[in-house]
C-alpha cells in the first residue's frame, strides 16, 4: 500500500509520482527559445546536416520535441530508423531535465535508456512527449512516448535515467 505522500500522476501511467522536493523547481525555468539557443551553442552536432530536431514545448516536468524525418533518418522500407527514434527520446528527456534546472544541468549524462519499439513509423515527423518521473539533485528519471504525426498509438516508449553533476559553484 502506498503512503499518503504519494499521488497518482495526471498522465495515465503505472508509475506513482512523489511530490517534488523544494530543492528542485517544479516549473521549467527556460523557455523554448532559450533551449533552442543553448542547443545550438553546446550541441551543434545535433543539427549536423540540417536542423531536424525542434523543441516544441516545455511544461511542468515535461517537454515535447519533433523529429523532422529526412532521408538520412530512414531505414530500408521507408520507416524511421530505431537510432533516430532513440536519439529523439534521449534528447527529449535531457531537454526536460535542463529546462527545469537551467544551463548548469547541460552536463547531465544518460546513465541508462531502455526503449521498446511498438510499431513501424511511416516516413514523416515523429513527436516525443517526455515526462520526468523523478527530478532530484543528482539523479533524474524520465519517460518518453514517441508518436508518428497524426497517429493516436505510440510507435515507441523509452525510460531513461540521467546523472546530474554536482553544482560547480
Amino acid at each position: 500500500m502506498l503512503g499518503a505522500s504519494w499521488r497518482m500522476s495526471p498522465v495515465r501511467t503505472l508509475f506513482p509520482v512523489r511530490p517534488m522536493s523544494k530543492a528542485v523547481p517544479s516549473e521549467h525555468i527556460l523557455t523554448v527559445a532559450e533551449i533552442e539557443k543553448l542547443l545550438e551553442e553546446v550541441f551543434p552536432q545535433l543539427h549536423h546536416g540540417g536542423r531536424t530536431v525542434m523543441v516544441e514545448e516545455v511544461g511542468p516536468m515535461s517537454a515535447r520535441l519533433r523529429l523532422i524525418a529526412h532521408e538520412r533518418h530512414l531505414r530500408p522500407g521507408g520507416t524511421v530508423s530505431g537510432p533516430a527514434m532513440f536519439t529523439l527520446a534521449d534528447v527529449g528527456i535531457w531537454v526536460a531535465i535542463f529546462s527545469h534546472l537551467g544551463p548548469e544541468a547541460l552536463d547531465a549524462v544518460t546513465m541508462n535508456l531502455n526503449i521498446n519499439f511498438l510499431r513501424k513509423p511511416p516516413h514523416g515527423d515523429v513527436l516525443v512527449e517526455c515526462r520526468l518521473l523523478k527530478l532530484g539533485k543528482r539523479l533524474a528519471v524520465g519517460q518518453a512516448t514517441l508518436f508518428s504525426q497524426g497517429a493516436a498509438e505510440p510507435v515507441a516508449h523509452a525510460v531513461g535515467t540521467y546523472s546530474i553533476p554536482a553544482s560547480r559553484k
